[in-house]
């Protein structure tokens, strides 16, 4: 069963075009750098032209998992979004409960995490112990830092 995966119109259109640079750039790319490898001599010998290879084959390799994304990638529709609970492409404000800390994180797919825009993986440690929660709502959530309490603060869209 393949895992369906929800993105952003934004977050897809990225995965898309990521894809098509793949599939013409760098294809191109690597078939110039076999053909310059096989120009080289004997290929029984040539560590250039197995190297050429090995990233062909790695290449393909990622283009078939992103494809494979891309055929269970669905766009969220932002009016669906409930915000009386916690759930994929919500804007969550949370309170480190220890230090008081408050910090709002969009709960996204992996392939849209990104931290530094305040972008978290449902499937992280964080995104799953908050997915469900209403606002009032503490939980905790075992990190690789250790136990940490939340409490959620507020919920809305993602484009909010």
């Amino acid at each position: 069963m393949a895992k369906i995966s929800y993105y952003t119109e934004e977050g897809l259109n990225k995965l898309r075009n990521e894809l098509n640079d793949m599939k013409t750039k760098g294809r191109t790319e690597i078939a110039k750098q076999i053909a310059e490898a096989r120009d080289k001599g004997d290929l029984s010998e040539n560590a250039e032209y197995d190297a050429a290879k090995d990233a062909q084959g790695m290449h393909e390799m990622k283009i078939a998992k992103l494809e494979e994304i891309m055929s269970n990638a669905r766009v969220i529709d932002e009016s669906s979004i409930d915000t009386s609970q916690v759930a994929v492409l919500s804007k969550v404000k949370i309170k480190n409960r220890k230090n008081g800390m408050e910090v709002t994180y969009t709960l996204v797919s992996e392939e849209e995490a990104d931290l530094k825009s305040g972008k978290i993986s449902v499937g992280s440690p964080i995104g799953k112990g908050l997915l469900g929660k209403k606002v009032g709502d503490t939980t905790e959530i075992k990190v690789p830092a250790g136990l940490m309490e939340f409490e959620v603060l507020d919920i809305s869209r993602f484009s909010e």
